[in-house]
């Protein structure tokens, strides 16, 4: 399973495992592969939190840390999270938040306790995305990526000063050659069927054609891949290694609630859908009666990033207090069919890598009949 990537990183196989838990980044990275801790949901002193601990717990191994920088979304200014977080609420019309009232009240979603005023994610704002850059060219990390276009340039920059890989996401390959005019060292190409924010071309179509577009750079297939066969499929389409993020949710280590990695193991690859209705971008999570609304043509329809988040931030706090299952944001890719145990990140490393093993074993066994 060995790529160019695991001498530039210096890890064992070229597998880069997306989380937003600093446990999977640690237990990954441990593990021979590249952990990279998702930031947007921390504020900026949670994140040198979250990093610090991973200092500490990742014996030595690389790791990375991925931002979101969008390059379309609500410009807000503001020179204190509190001037922020006004700024964005007077931006958000009316009509949605009646909108969220009365799916609070459809939903009967109890009142937070007392003093509990979530603000939602404030993370895809430049300022603070900014921040997060700050605080990780603080810590020895190997690798930033940004999930929604290239970083600005000053940032690239000062990445490779320090030593340090740039990475960012492409659902197609004009995206991809424009990341790498802009000095992108790796380029993720995510197809269709991945979780989280994605775009609309299947990720067998994507690879090869980005793949095409930006050699030599390196490039990462994601979407879909959960196993050691579609890992050896990745690199027989010319990717020099993946980028998964699905497979880590249901792990022991992950830090999904009960409820949600509940909705995991019962889901097939049929139950997930391309919403707008948690960050103002299209997100493949659950399907569940939220997503519903929000397609529902009678509603306002969601709103941009960042405010759609904002919008729908106590709502979702309520959602996530009551347990409720049925209505939980459930990010997730459609590997989600096949994620159906729970079991520790190490072990889902050595099956992955046991199962390419076997795929290339049986490649090989049928170029030989043939050649027979």
């Amino acid at each position: 399973m060995r790529t160019p990537l695991c001498d530039v990183f210096g890890i064992e196989y070229p597998i880069f495992a997306f989380t937003h838990c600093r446990d999977v980044v640690a237990a990954v990275s441990k593990a021979g592969g590249l952990g990279v801790l998702g930031a947007v949901g921390f504020s900026p002193e949670q994140l040198e939190i979250e990093l610090n601990w991973i200092d500490e717990h990742v014996d030595g191994k690389p790791y990375g840390v991925d931002t979101v920088m969008p390059a379309k979304a609500q410009q807000v200014d503001g020179h204190s999270p509190e001037e922020l977080m006004a700024k964005i609420r007077s931006l958000i019309p009316d009509e949605h938040w009646r909108y969220v009232n009365e799916l609070i009240e459809r939903f009967q979603l109890p009142p937070l306790p007392e003093g509990e005023s979530p603000h939602g994610v404030i993370g895809w704002a430049e300022d603070v995305a900014r921040s997060h850059v700050e605080v990780a060219f603080g810590h020895p990390i190997k690798l930033i990526a940004n999930a929604l276009g290239p970083p600005p340039k000053d940032v690239i920059d000062r990445a490779h000063e320090q030593g340090v890989k740039v990475a960012a996401l492409a659902g197609k390959s004009q995206h991809a050659e424009r990341h790498v005019q802009s000095g992108v060292d790796v380029v993720v190409a995510q197809g269709y069927e991945a979780g989280g924010h994605t775009g609309d071309v299947a990720t067998m179509v994507l690879v090869p054609e980005v793949v095409r577009a930006v050699s030599p750079t390196p490039v990462l297939a994601a979407g879909g891949i959960g196993s050691g066969s579609q890992i050896a499929a990745a690199l027989a389409l010319g990717a020099q290694g993946v980028w998964m993020g699905s497979i880590w949710l249901t792990t022991t280590e992950s830090n999904s609630a009960p409820e949600v990695v509940e909705r995991y193991l019962e889901a097939t690859s049929s139950d997930t859908v391309r919403s707008r209705c948690y960050t103002g971008k299209p997100a493949r999570q659950l399907r569940s009666a939220w997503t519903d609304a929000w397609d529902d043509p009678a509603g306002p329809g969601p709103l941009g990033m960042p405010l759609q988040n904002i919008l729908t931030a106590e709502a979702n706090a309520r959602i996530a207090r009551a347990h409720r299952k049925d209505l939980a944001f459930a990010p997730v890719g459609q590997i989600v069919g096949s994620m159906n145990k729970v079991q520790p990140v190490r072990d889902v490393m050595y099956q992955l890598v046991n199962e390419y093993i076997e795929a290339v074993e049986r490649l090989e066994e049928g170029l030989r009949s043939v050649r027979a």
